[in-house]
């Protein structure tokens, strides 16, 4: 018999393995016919061919149902072998061994490695082209199970040759193709092409396009009169499937708007394929048609952004934005449509995810009212159908509704509904919600009598939706579930455990997105927080303590006021409760470090007005947790305690500031990059606590805090300023509050002379680099808080030529303009003529401003332009501060620039004192009475300026200002002598 010839390979002469001893029960049948078939060798007799369809058939009969432990690399390996028998000129064989490769495959789920694929790549290939037409059913079938997720395995050579211009399976899926089970077969190995495993390599664009056209030319046509209902729907499960793939795993972005509305048109006509007026039942291919919908919808926020129709359309032809807001409510139609029609709890589940994913990136504070209300009143009775996946799904929707664009006021209004208005009662699985006194009807047990949640005092109507899911959380079932409530304990008393877990995060959602809602309901949530966190199953301890009611109530305290008293009382009720179990939890890493984070949202004011025990525990637990060997745990202690360090009951505790600071440099030296970006952050919040402390009366702090720590600090955060730009960024602020708050009596010693000085270089070297914005921005405002520190010898040292140097290179060329603006306010932070050094300097930093300001335009990047008018404001902030300061020696200089530049120089300044510097991003904005009297101030001190007797410079300096004030003051329409000039 002779051999296969094919493109691709095996190396030869490789050693079979000789039948094992000892085999395992196992695998002992596959092991056994794959040492006979390993056995054989290429013959031409007909007992050789019998004995080869004999074994094929019985590899092929064998149940590998259960998992046979057989390597994948076994499996291939007997597929090459079993090729390797078969001629191609052998038809009946080429069949059997087709069979064999498609049902081993998919059986014992086997993905083909690179280098048996290869082989068998080349063997199939070879095999349609040479063999019979009634053979290439069973050849595209082993043929798509060979190249199940490979892909990207099979671009180099084959991809041409089956997707080509005339590709083997571009010709077979043709709609020209007279057999419609080789046309279903070869699209069904295009989409197993298009698969890809997350993370791995996926088929290239060009491929991903032709397989992409090829899906959109199938879905819209019509069904053959050779071809019966089910291979159809086959085939657009097929196409459908294919789409996905491209979509998800190989992330293919629709450009072409064409594509879009050609898919989404097919999308539209088969979320409602097979319902009652098409021919058939077949939700599987309305299923196929949504996944690959919400593939289309998932990111697709920044695209749907711009979809607007508050207002009506009144012009001559049709916006797109208008366009997009159309598509949407049209989605939104059909998806409620098929709602309402579906039978198939199956495919119910997938309309209500779309409809998750639509909800999510649709901009609804751009579109008219109603279509939120449309969903939510449709989706209600869905949350108690008797399919857990759809319950789950529904709550899910619910969560997105909440979360979107929150607060939407049509959202309030919702969940302001009474708690009846849409809830049916087929398919009860819930708790009924509609007596005001549901929570009575719970069995006694522990705590559960104390937790009502029934309508809160001076509450007309509670929230339905909060009373909803902590039901669905805290009471038992009242109606037995159905078969399909999978993950619910046997015996379970309560609600399967995706349905609480579900119900878990939209309550977290509602308490992020509407606190105003849920803040009547605090104590009732904390309760349930106590009752998750206290329950053996580990994921609901995990979502109880994420609930973290107190992060909302930090971040709406002051549009909501709570009372202190029960935030207290919350925050007692937590801590007395299982929390610091919670915490102390090694064995559930992950519920420790969401319990530290639980810890580190209370409130100060809350904190201050806790029992002292429970402080001690707090602090004590924290510092503790920060040697934790998780690096999960050690980053959640370290942001934590970065919150504590805030806390003004505690940032002049010199032992707890000192405790907290060898903790957070301890975590600074993590391999985690995760734990040393929160270490940084929290370093940088210690230092701002220096810094707070350092403006209060009392100098003691000062004066206790140790210096040999504070050499620490510096040192650990030069260290960090070389790290990645998560940490950079926050060790380059903390090493600008540290230079701020040194003392003389720090500065003075020798020991501090050369961290000094590498602190310095740090910070120039970090406004220099081109690292990310954040990073830049932060090293230009740690070098303003250098600048801010009297005793540093700043204008004398040697750095000083390099810092300015660094910050009017920035000003001036730096391609972000928030970076230009913070290196602008850097530069008028000194507040003496000495500190900005020799008269040269100086020149070259007022040269540098005029520069920016000239240039304060151009920019190839759009986004920038937003800031072109605070970088001006600061710009001129800059150039007035330093006239304020100028000596007679710098005068000259000022003169020259002004000469060549003075009326450009002279508008912006204008443009200044008109606006004020409203908008700038200092953080200190100044009304047009402030910016005034800047340039007052400016003018007076020229006056001032004992000048050379024959100098022209202040006198030409003098009248730019005065006619600077005498434009602004003619055209805010006074009249009279403009107040405060005089002729000098």
């Amino acid at each position: 018999m002779a051999a296969v010839q094919g493109t691709g390979s095996l190396p030869s002469g490789q050693p079979r393995e000789a039948p094992r001893e000892a085999i395992p029960e196992r695998g002992n049948a596959f092991r056994r016919l794959s040492a006979r078939l390993c056995a054989l060798r290429p013959d031409d007799s007909s007992s050789a061919r019998t004995e080869i369809h004999l074994l094929f058939d019985q590899l092929i009969s064998e149940n590998y149902s259960e998992g046979s432990g057989v390597a994948p690399e076994d499996v291939s390996a007997l597929l090459v072998q079993a090729c390797r028998l078969v001629p191609l000129n052998q038809n009946h064989l080429v069949s059997k061994v087709s069979q064999l490769i498609h049902h081993l495959l998919n059986r014992l789920q086997v993905i083909v490695d690179e280098q048996h694929l290869d082989f068998l790549l080349a063997y199939t290939i070879s095999a349609i082209h040479q063999c019979s037409s009634w053979t290439h059913m069973e050849i595209l079938q082993a043929l798509a199970a060979l190249v199940y997720c490979n892909g990207s395995k099979c671009q180099k050579i084959y991809l041409p040759e089956l997707l080509g211009k005339t590709g083997l399976l571009m010709k077979l899926s043709d709609l020209a193709q007279s057999d419609p089970e080789v046309r279903r077969a070869a699209v069904h190995c295009m989409a197993n092409l298009c698969l890809s495993v997350p993370g791995q390599p996926y088929v290239e664009e060009p491929y991903q396009n032709i397989c992409f056209q090829a899906f959109l030319t199938i879905l819209p046509s019509p069904e053959s009169s050779d071809m019966d209902d089910i291979t159809f729907c086959m085939l657009l499960q097929n196409a459908l499937k294919g789409i996905q793939s491209l979509l998800n795993g190989g992330r293919m972005k629709l450009t072409q708007t064409d594509e879009l509305g050609a898919l989404l048109a097919v999308l539209k006509k088969f979320m409602f394929h097979g319902l009652p007026g098409l021919n058939i039942e077949m939700p599987t291919t309305r299923a196929c048609a949504l996944q690959v919908l919400s593939a289309i919808l998932e990111g697709s926020k920044q695209f749907l952004s711009v979809a607007e129709d508050t207002s009506d359309h009144r012009r001559a032809f049709t916006p797109f934005s208008v366009m997009i807001a159309s598509s949407i409510r049209e989605l939104h139609r059909c998806l409620l449509l098929a709602l309402v029609a579906e039978s198939s709890s199956q495919t119910l589940t997938q309309i209500i995810k779309c409809l998750a994913n639509l909800v999510s990136n649709a901009p609804y504070n751009r579109l008219k009212l109603n279509l939120l209300t449309k969903v939510w009143n449709q989706i209600k009775p869905y949350i108690r159908h008797k399919d857990v996946n759809v319950r789950v799904s529904s709550l899910t929707l619910l969560g997105a509704i909440v979360s979107t664009h929150a607060p939407l006021p049509e959202v309030q209004l919702l969940l302001q509904q009474p708690c009846s208005s849409g809830l049916g009662n087929s398919n009860l699985a819930t708790p009924h919600l509609s007596p005001p006194d549901w929570w009575k009807k719970a069995p006694a047990g522990p705590s559960l009598e104390e937790m009502s949640v029934s309508s809160p005092k001076g509450s007309s109507e509670p929230c339905w939706l909060i009373r909803l899911c902590i039901s669905i959380v805290v009471l038992p079932k009242e109606d037995s579930c159905s078969g399909s409530d999978a993950g619910s304990a046997a015996g379970s008393a309560y609600e399967p455990s995706p349905m609480r877990l579900e119900a878990l995060q939209v309550l977290a959602l509602v308490a992020r997105g509407y606190f105003s809602m849920t803040q009547a309901y605090l104590m009732e949530l904390g309760e349930v927080i106590c009752k998750c966190m206290g329950e053996a199953d580990p994921s609901i301890q995990l979502h109880g303590a994420k609930l973290r009611v107190g992060s909302p109530v930090m971040s709406w305290a002051a549009a909501f006021p709570l009372p202190l008293f029960q935030v207290v009382m919350f925050w007692t009720m937590m801590l007395n409760g299982p929390l610091p179990r919670a915490l102390q939890n090694s064995e559930h890493p992950t519920l420790q470090a969401s319990a530290c984070d639980a810890l580190s949202s209370i409130l100060p004011e809350a904190f201050s007005s806790l029992p002292n025990d429970r402080q001690i525990l707090c602090i004590t637990v924290l510092l503790g947790l920060n040697d934790s060997k998780n690096r999960l745990v050690k980053a959640a202690t370290s942001r934590a305690l970065g919150v504590y360090v805030l806390f003004p009951c505690l940032r002049q505790d010199v032992i707890f500031v000192a405790d907290t600071a060898n903790a957070i440099l301890m975590s600074l030296e993590d391999k985690s990059l995760n734990v040393r970006a929160k270490a940084a952050w929290s370093l940088g919040n210690l230092t701002d606590t220096l810094i707070v402390n350092m403006e209060t009366p009392d100098p003691s702090f000062q004066e206790e805090f140790s210096g040999l720590l504070l050499l620490k600090m510096l040192r650990s955060a030069i260290e960090a300023s070389k790290d990645k730009d998560k940490v950079k960024s926050n060790a380059v602020r903390a090493l600008g509050n540290l230079l701020h708050f040194l003392q003389p009596s720090h500065i003075e010693k020798p020991t501090f002379a050369e961290i000094i000085e590498e602190s310095i270089q740090a910070l120039i070297s970090t406004v220099l680099t081109e690292a990310a914005m954040k990073v830049r921005w932060n090293a230009c405002y740690a070098m303003g808080n250098v600048f801010k520190n009297p005793a540093l010898p700043l204008g004398t040292a040697p750095w000083t030529s390099q810092a300015y140097s660094a910050l009017t290179s920035v000003v001036t060329s730096c391609k972000n303009f928030k970076v230009r603006i913070r290196s602008a306010a850097a530069l008028s932070v000194p507040g003496k003529r000495e500190q900005y050094g020799s008269v040269e300097q100086y020149a070259r930093i007022w040269n540098a401003l005029v520069t920016a300001l000239q240039k304060s335009e151009d920019t190839i990047d759009f986004l920038e332009f937003k800031y072109c008018a605070s970088l001006r404001t600061q710009i001129c902030q800059a150039l007035i501060h330093l006239l304020s300061l100028a000596s007679a020696s710098d005068l000259p200089c000022i003169k020259e620039i002004l000469e060549l530049n003075g009326n450009m120089v002279q508008s912006y300044i204008l443009q200044f004192l008109k606006s004020g510097a409203e908008g700038d991003d200092t953080g200190a904005p100044h009304s047009p009475q402030e910016t005034d009297q800047m340039v007052r101030m400016a003018l007076k001190h020229m006056g001032s300026i004992q000048a050379p007797a024959g100098d022209t410079a202040r006198r030409a300096i003098m009248g730019f200002l005065e006619e600077i004030l005498a434009i602004c003051f003619d055209s805010s329409g006074s009249q009279g002598a403009l107040p405060g000039l005089t002729n000098q």
